[in-house]
């Protein structure tokens, strides 16, 4: 709330004379992260990192703690973020690396504008990756098409859920059944790991970190066989991209798709928040990152670092939504989302 200053007479007949906010105070306070999975994936590994390490970047060092409010792939802690979080400085989320896409493909279960938050920075930028069960006998993506592979999500906001889709519907893998409803990529994985289902779709750090040792050089459980991004990612060159491998009219949505591993997992603040909070909590963030003692606390805990500072995240954004191409928007929708 503005303060109001002592008024001299000349203010009185102007009128009230609102004082600038006074100046945002992290001593002794408390500040809570919101993720939208559950604690045993990567959101809820890089949410306790941060609360754990921001602290002792940001003036005060006040408490940090985590809440999880998981729901349709992250969608419902974004909302919640967008329409009902305190913006008063001392909450925060870590935006899903769905946010602009969700926007884009599914604007009725949406309640938020993606450029409208306030961008903090990114700890990590991720691909998605399609594993498989070895004893699936699939090696490679033209094996999906003679044998039959059902693979589980988060719920159909997240990555697990669109980029199986999105390959299913560009290569015709009518073999490929997709099971929503899973809270968090770790109980994912673990049905993946008991053979619930056979596949799945998540980041390489999220296999990577939860399950090594699926992966060891002639001990493999799993395989990856499948990738998308904008880049390969760089401990895995020789799983193939999926856009060489679809039609001309849909690289377009491929390359939009891409977008995803821009937004990583960072943190972002509500719309409204104290500009004073931003960017205290944005030189927090860069001074963390940045800092050998909270790099050498991501690798104690299997997580990568790869920076990408909350102005370039936020112009990220900003463009994305404005250069949208409804055509390409709609292309998407139709392969993702399609109609039964």
């Amino acid at each position: 709330m503005n303060r109001f200053v002592k008024l001299g007479s000349a203010a009185l007949l102007a009128g009230l004379v609102a004082a600038p906010a006074a100046a945002i105070d992290y001593d002794g306070r408390q500040i809570t992260i919101v993720i939208g999975y559950g604690f045993g994936g990567t959101y809820g590994q890089y949410g306790r990192a941060f609360a754990e390490n921001l602290k002792n970047y940001i003036p005060g060092k006040p408490n940090i703690i985590v809440q999880s409010m998981p729901g349709a792939g992250g969608i419902k802690m974004t909302n919640y973020s967008y329409n009902v979080m305190p913006r008063d400085g001392y909450w925060a989320f870590i935006p899903p690396d769905t946010t602009v896409v969700s926007q884009l493909l599914r604007p009725t279960k949406v309640k938020y504008k993606a450029n409208e938050f306030s961008y903090l920075g990114a700890s990590n930028q991720t691909n998605t990756i399609l594993v498989v069960r070895k004893d699936t006998g699939i090696r490679t993506v033209d094996d999906l098409r003679n044998k039959p592979l059902v693979t589980g999500n988060t719920g159909p906001g997240s990555t697990s859920y669109l980029i199986p889709q999105m390959v299913k519907s560009m290569l015709g893998l009518d073999k490929l059944k997709i099971i929503s409803g899973y809270k968090g990529s770790r109980n994912t994985l673990l049905a993946v790991e008991q053979g619930e289902i056979g596949g799945a779709a998540f980041n390489w750090l999220a296999w990577a970190s939860i399950a090594p040792h699926w992966f060891e050089k002639g001990k493999e459980t799993a395989f990856p066989i499948l990738q998308t991004g904008v880049w390969k990612d760089p401990d895995l060159p020789d799983v193939p991209m999926l856009s060489p491998l679809v039609k001309p009219e849909h690289k377009p949505v491929v390359a939009f798709m891409a977008t995803l591993g821009i937004i990583g997992r960072g943190l972002a603040l509500p719309p409204g928040a104290p500009k004073e909070a931003t960017t205290v909590l944005r030189k927090a963030f860069g001074d963390m990152v940045k800092d050998p003692k909270y790099l050498a606390d991501a690798k104690k805990r299997n997580l990568r670092v790869l920076y990408t500072p909350g102005v370039e995240i936020q112009n990220f954004v900003e463009k994305a939504m404005k250069d949208a191409n409804p055509e390409v928007v709609a292309a998407a929708q139709k392969l993702i989302f399609p109609k039964k």
